[in-house]
């Protein structure tokens, strides 16, 4: 099987924070705990609040599925949840080259499951395809 392309550029490497980019390769490696503990590390430090809130985002939706890896539905389907709320707050499609609107529908694939019973604990937990991030060519000026 042919290795996926790389994710980010060495423009993006040079632009954007150095936990940002680790967190991205954790998350698409499925390692959603150390790619929510890469993101947070910068997500306690001296950010801007737009940066703060996507940060905030990126780690709930990876937290969901860490949430779903150990057999919790319910607080997957919290953090999911809470996700979608902080990117609607951010309001922009994109973001540190994220492109927002495409990653919340590979979001919503693989989680909007969640919210089809009152108690996800009685649903069957479907196969899950997570999603992949991949940024976009532009640099984003994200202060």
């Amino acid at each position: 099987m042919a290795e996926l392309a790389t994710p980010y550029s060495d423009a993006h490497i040079a632009a954007y924070p150095v936990e940002y980019i680790a967190g991205i390769d954790l998350y698409n490696a499925g390692e959603f705990h150390a790619a929510h503990d890469a993101w947070e590390e910068r997500w306690m430090g001296e950010v801007g609040p737009q940066e703060k809130l996507f940060l905030q985002a990126m780690i709930q939706s990876a937290v969901a599925f860490h949430h779903l890896d150990i057999g919790r539905p319910g607080a997957a389907r919290q953090m999911y949840l809470r996700a979608k709320e902080k990117f609607a707050r951010l309001g922009c499609r994109v973001f540190m080259s994220l492109d927002l609107e495409e990653y919340q529908s590979q979001l919503d694939k693989a989680l909007s499951w969640l919210l089809t019973a009152a108690d996800p604990r009685e649903l069957p937990m479907p196969e899950i395809v997570a999603p992949k991030i991949r940024l976009l060519a532009a640099i984003d000026d994200y202060d």
